[in-house]
């Protein structure tokens, strides 16, 4: 199989001359094959007090873009266009050493805190108050956690009065007093943060965390039946404990929660590109066996609830360099530079394939967190003082948010496998869909190394008629990044070779590329 000529003729169209038979795949797709209707806070993303994400990314009162509130109205812009909808706060590790009361009330009198869980210095000068504000500009809904690991149920519930309640009690009063007159109307609690891992502050074990997760989230029931909590889950399918984590923890939560959480983490490893680019079918298996899980315990407990899936942090991390990197010291810092990383094409094509996975199980994860939002192995960077830019990795999030609505849609797909070292046999070709009465969008990726693959689609049974954008994220450096001195060197073009004729949509996909197909 070779390809006589790849070209990008334009920064806006892709174009491909063909000499001899390229990798090929068939999808069908069926609209009676729904998943579940889609779930909007599936676009869900992540703020901690971590490195630069809150200090010198979102808030920052010197920048030329900041407003009265001292948030950059530029990275606002950003978080719009992502289309994130619910943002996961304050952590994260750092919530297991967080005293909420600290971020409250006056600036002035707010204490410095030493911040064990990335050992850096924090202000608490952006607090609960005024994280709500921010996330107003950005029409994004909360997802708070409180403190399970060194605190408890107590200030569980004072947090949640304070945060929740209308007035005319002595939290939510002096919530009122601070200057946040209507009440916060937090609907989601994350239990604590990764109480599995050791690197936890107050780490327990599934027994005990189960045991306080369940007082605590019956009490916090108490006072607001309505409540979505979050039970945690494994850190991931790799840990020692997991399952057997999850059973336990649920054995004694389960009918106060509503959610189990879970969190994974991927990277290019030795430069196993194929086993990289297949990391998807490890968070495939990681959501089936949670899944698994719960109902296994459902039924032991003779419950006709079902505990849903909160995968809220997932992303591409670099973890291993950065543990060589040692970007922790004894200097306690404000804000340090930390977890950084510069994403390339093949990073943005995993983060497009891992929001398709959990697009596919849908009927069960109903909420996830992109970890994180702000220069923390983010979509989105800034620099102090200056600009605000999207990495690779921003692109299909933000494309797959704007186009994706209706009902989630199971596709067949017939493709070519090939092995890989961590994860076994992988397709060749990915996809997923989502349809509703006005527009079908399908979201695609290729992971063969060096060929493009002609891929066509059977659309008949969803009623297109015209195909409003084809977009493909792929470059001829699969390594290439957006940086400060060159911040569009890689961005979605249009992909001339998607054609619809008949019913059946055809199109190249060129090697290791994301793609999305809009059709009316």
């Amino acid at each position: 199989m070779h390809l006589k000529k790849y070209s990008v003729t334009s920064r806006t169209t892709i174009s491909y001359e063909r000499t001899s038979a390229l990798p090929s795949a068939h999808i069908e797709l069926d609209a009676r094959a729904v998943i579940a209707p889609l779930r909007r806070r599936i676009f869900g993303s992540f703020v901690e007090h971590l490195g630069r994400c809150v200090y010198d990314g979102i808030y920052e009162p010197g920048h030329p873009s900041a407003n009265e509130d001292g948030f950059r109205l530029d990275v606002v812009e950003l978080v719009k266009e992502l289309g994130s909808t619910t943002i996961r706060y304050p952590g994260g590790n750092f919530v297991s050493g967080f005293r909420w009361e600290d971020s409250v009330g006056p600036r002035e009198k707010r204490p410095v805190r030493r911040d064990l869980a990335w050992h850096s210095l924090e202000t608490n000068q952006v607090g609960l108050d005024e994280f709500a504000k921010w996330l107003k500009l950005t029409d994004s809904e909360l997802m708070l956690a409180v403190n399970v690991a060194t605190r408890g149920i107590l200030p569980a519930l004072d947090l949640l009065e304070y945060a929740n309640h209308p007035g005319g009690t002595a939290l939510s009063d002096l919530r009122i007093a601070n200057g946040a007159r209507e009440p916060h109307d937090v609907r989601m609690w994350c239990l604590g943060n990764e109480m599995d891992g050791s690197w936890q502050t107050g780490f327990m074990t599934a027994e005990d965390y189960g045991k306080i997760a369940a007082r605590t989230a019956a009490a916090m029931k108490m006072a607001d039946k309505d409540l979505e909590l979050v039970v945690c889950g494994s850190s991931g399918s790799a840990i020692s404990t997991f399952g057997d984590w999850e059973r336990t923890v649920l054995e004694h939560s389960y009918d106060y929660v509503d959610y189990i959480s879970c969190h994974a983490y991927y990277q290019e490893l030795e430069g196993d590109l194929g086993s990289f680019l297949a990391s998807a079918i490890d968070m495939d298996y990681f959501i089936d066996t949670v899944v698994a899980t719960a109902d296994h315990v459902g039924y032991k407990k003779r419950s006709s609830k079902k505990i849903n899936v909160s995968f809220d942090e997932w992303n591409v991390w670099y973890l291993t360099e950065h543990k060589k990197a040692e970007e922790t010291n004894d200097e306690w810092r404000y804000a340090p530079r930390q977890l950084e990383d510069v994403y390339t094409v093949a990073d943005a094509v995993v983060v497009g394939n891992l929001l398709m996975t959990l697009l596919k199980h849908s009927d069960r994860v109903t909420s996830a967190s992109l970890a994180q939002l702000v220069n923390v192995i983010a979509p989105i960077m800034t620099e102090p003082g200056g600009p605000a830019w999207r990495q690779t990795t921003f692109y299909p999030f933000s494309i797959t948010s704007r186009l994706a609505s209706g009902e989630v849609i199971r596709p067949i797909i017939h493709a070519p496998e090939y092995d890989t070292a961590q994860h076994g046999q992988a397709s060749l070709v990915d996809a997923v869909a989502t349809v509703d009465e006005q527009r079908a969008a399908v979201f695609l990726v290729n992971r063969h190394l060096t060929e493009p693959t002609h891929v066509t689609i059977d659309l008949r049974s969803l009623g297109c008629s015209r195909v409003a954008e084809a977009v493909t994220l792929s470059d001829s450096d699969v390594h290439a990044k957006n940086t400060i001195d060159d911040q569009n060197r890689v961005t979605p073009i249009a992909n001339a070779s998607a054609v619809l004729a008949e019913g059946v949509l055809t199109i190249e996909l060129p090697p290791v590329s994301w793609s999305a197909i809009a059709l009316d």
